[in-house]
């Protein structure tokens, strides 16, 4: 984990983190602790009969392991994770607002490239946001 990262998530949030599958993405998404409670109370509120609700339980929930940092700033992300999310080779580490993304090198180019996306699209519904 760079040592931006490790410095800004231990001042904010201590050391404890959670990693999970992501929901739709072929990345995992590492959570600081308080973020991670935050996300399961949204969980707990949903109605657990709906499709969607139980998919992401089964898809995000019941993946996550918690974890920290070692002695040198690692982080150990399981083998099942990593396999999950076609980490191979070489990994981008991506701040994402209230989490981190981990992705194999290979799939975050293919995902941030501008040419498999209607950017014409995206950039109308963006700016309706004020993006």
């Amino acid at each position: 984990m760079p040592a931006p990262f490790r410095e800004i998530l231990s001042a904010q949030y201590g050391s404890r983190l959670c990693i999970t599958n992501a929901a739709f993405d072929r990345c995992l998404h590492i959570y600081p602790h308080d973020e991670w409670v935050k996300l399961e109370e949204k969980v707990r509120a949903l109605p657990k009969m709906l499709e969607e609700v139980r998919f992401f339980m089964r898809r995000v929930i019941a993946s996550a392991q918690e974890c920290s940092f070692d002695k040198q700033g690692r982080l150990l992300i399981p083998a099942a994770q990593r396999e999950d999310a076609g980490i191979k080779g070489d990994v981008v580490i991506v701040g994402q607002i209230e989490k981190i993304e981990v992705w194999d090198r290979v799939e975050w180019n293919n995902v941030i490239d501008p040419t498999k996306i209607d950017r014409k699209a995206a950039e109308e519904r963006l700016a309706a946001y004020g993006l």
